[in-house]
């Protein structure tokens, strides 16, 4: 398992990279990420839900409710464009995070 506390500054990026795929709803991406991950990552409710409402905040997602028939509405996010560029500024600054903390890792010791 990963600890919240090395991903936290990439949830948003995460959450981006499946809106890119289409709209979504929190559950579901959960899930996708568990999945992914192979459950080495499994975000917290609280944590996914205050992304959604900071990336909402910024301009980055809009929510809308769904057309559910079971009587549960549930909401979806969508991604804007201001998002999009922000997921790509996110993935640029990944790889010089990565690129400075590969410096500091021993393969073998």
């Amino acid at each position: 398992m990963i600890s919240s506390d090395v991903i936290r500054g990439y949830n948003d990026t995460i959450l981006l990279y499946f809106l890119l795929e289409g709209p979504s709803y929190g559950y579901e991406i959960s899930k996708n990420i568990r999945e992914l991950s192979e459950e080495k990552y499994i975000i917290k409710e609280t944590t996914l839900y205050s992304a959604f409402n900071r990336l909402e905040k910024n301009g980055y997602i809009e929510s809308f409710f769904g057309n559910e028939t079971n009587g549960k509405r549930r909401t979806y996010y969508k991604i804007t464009q201001a998002g999009i560029c922000y997921y790509k500024e996110k993935c640029e600054e990944w790889k010089v995070t990565k690129e400075v903390i590969e410096k500091f890792i021993k393969e073998t010791i």
